[in-house]
């Protein structure tokens, strides 16, 4: 199979057609086997070894030098002889890694933000783009919109994925789409009571600094927002419910997705709540122990690493995601056929080492979300002391409700619970509600000053 050879299985998908307002159309899979799936997989992974094989020299040297050739992938078992792709294979051929088609067929690139080296830029071709708004579409109708609702997206646009994909996905939904982007809460506020948009999609931080901006204007009347859509940033369940609590939001979805696999929307969670849905007839999803690259027991968390099935001008196979998270059992409750993985849970490469201990800030907002007359914001900030010895202060909101003068109980319950859960020492310092930064990108959780860097 070359790369001529029209590869078939976007096809088989629901995906928008001539009509697609109509109120039938469907872009999730009524029925899906397991045994079909499989099928499909692993036709998708045959296409995409073959694919890349003869057509992209890098893909061919890791193949050659592994030992393996396209037929030599009999089954999805096969998957484990592949060598594994990390970000810096990515920066390492920039400006255009991974290509896999002619350059006269890429007709958009998208990029990473580049904090830690070069850009990581992504090339797509027409088809490409079309199958990410088919997948996006997907996610809006998991979270339950139809399309009536009305959309206000509050990602970035540009070299960024999140605003194509969103606007992408929205349209091929059929919904309307309100394109504003990371603007100022003066102009959200005013499209939110304006346009009564009923769906708000933007990174946590961003909901959140709206969800206080409405609170503070006493627009929560005025608006019909009932369904929040969040990406780019893993949050605490405290962060979800202060946001629910200031707009009376009925849902709040967590969406997925890497600017590597094409942007955002290769899963979402129902209205059930219970893991993310992922499109699993476009990705093979493997949960591998981050030192070993051994898959993990079942059930158990680990590193995302994925494969893409059906993507042309920079296709992955099995792809280090760096983020953490467990691949779900059984079938959930929606009863969608489309299998789920866990939220976000950290990534390997946001884990710190005080006094020995490995610690993921999500553990830390795992444990702040459970202590009454906490709120959802908080630092972790790690420093010497004067001895040498390492120590970390936690600084984190109270609610608005709680006292000041419960500062210093709600503290030493801080430092209690850490103490009990993750076993290491910390300083705990309650502050006033709506102190710490707020921003509609992502929020910094670490300030690590032990290496000057903090």
């Amino acid at each position: 199979m070359g790369r001529k050879d029209n590869f078939e299985i976007a096809s088989r998908i629901p995906i928008g057609r001539k009509g697609h307002k109509e109120s039938n159309m469907r872009f999730l899979p009524d029925e899906l086997r397991p045994e079909k799936l499989q099928a499909m997989q692993l036709e998708g992974l045959q296409w995409t070894v073959s694919h890349c094989y003869e057509n992209s020299p890098f893909y061919r040297g890791r193949m050659e030098t592994a030992g393996v050739r396209p037929e030599d992938i009999r089954t999805l078992e096969d998957l484990s002889r592949l060598p594994t792709l990390d970000k810096e294979d990515l920066q390492e051929e920039y400006p255009f890694p991974l290509l896999s088609v002619p350059l006269e067929d890429v007709v958009r690139i998208h990029a990473s933000s580049g904090t830690t080296g070069k850009r990581k830029v992504l090339v797509y071709t027409q088809r490409d783009v079309d199958r990410w708004a088919d997948l996006f579409a997907r996610c809006y109708e998991m979270a339950g919109l139809s399309r009536s609702d009305r959309v206000q997206i509050a990602v970035g646009y540009g070299l960024w994925t999140a605003g194509a994909g969103f606007q992408a996905g929205c349209e091929r939904f059929g919904a309307m789409a309100v394109p504003l982007g990371p603007a100022n809460a003066d102009m959200h506020c005013e499209m939110m009571v304006d346009l009564q948009p009923t769906a708000f999609c933007s990174t946590a931080s961003m909901a959140l600094l709206l969800a206080e901006e409405i609170h503070r204007r006493n627009l929560r009347s005025a608006i019909r927002v009932h369904t929040i859509i969040m990406g780019a940033e893993r949050h605490s369940e405290a962060m979800r419910n202060r946001i629910r609590e200031l707009m009376g939001v009925e849902h709040i979805h967590d969406i997925y997705g890497l600017t590597e696999l094409y942007g955002p929307g290769t899963g979402i969670d129902c209205r059930h709540h219970d893991g993310i849905h992922y499109w699993a007839d476009a990705f093979l999803f493997e949960v591998l122990n981050p030192e070993t690259l051994e898959p993990v027991s079942p059930g158990e968390p680990g590193e995302l690493v994925v494969t893409t099935l059906s993507k042309e001008a920079s296709p992955l196979i099995r792809y280090r995601t760096h983020d953490i998270t467990r691949l779900m059992e059984g079938t959930c409750a929606c009863g969608s056929p489309m299998p789920r993985h866990d939220r976000i849970l950290g990534r390997t490469d946001d884990m710190f080492i005080y006094r020995a201990v490995n610690i993921y800030p999500s553990q830390i907002d795992h444990v702040l979300s459970r202590i009454d007359g906490i709120g959802s914001e908080y630092q972790i900030h790690l420093r010497h002391r004067t001895d040498g010895r390492d120590q970390m202060i936690i600084r984190v909101e109270r609610r608005p409700e709680t006292a000041r003068q419960d500062s210093q109980t709600l503290a030493e319950s801080v430092q209690s619970e850490i103490r009990r859960k993750i076993l290491v020492r910390c300083q705990a310092e309650i502050v006033d509600p709506e102190s710490l930064p707020r921003t509609e990108r992502k929020s910094r959780r670490v300030f690590d000053q032990r290496n000057g860097n903090g």
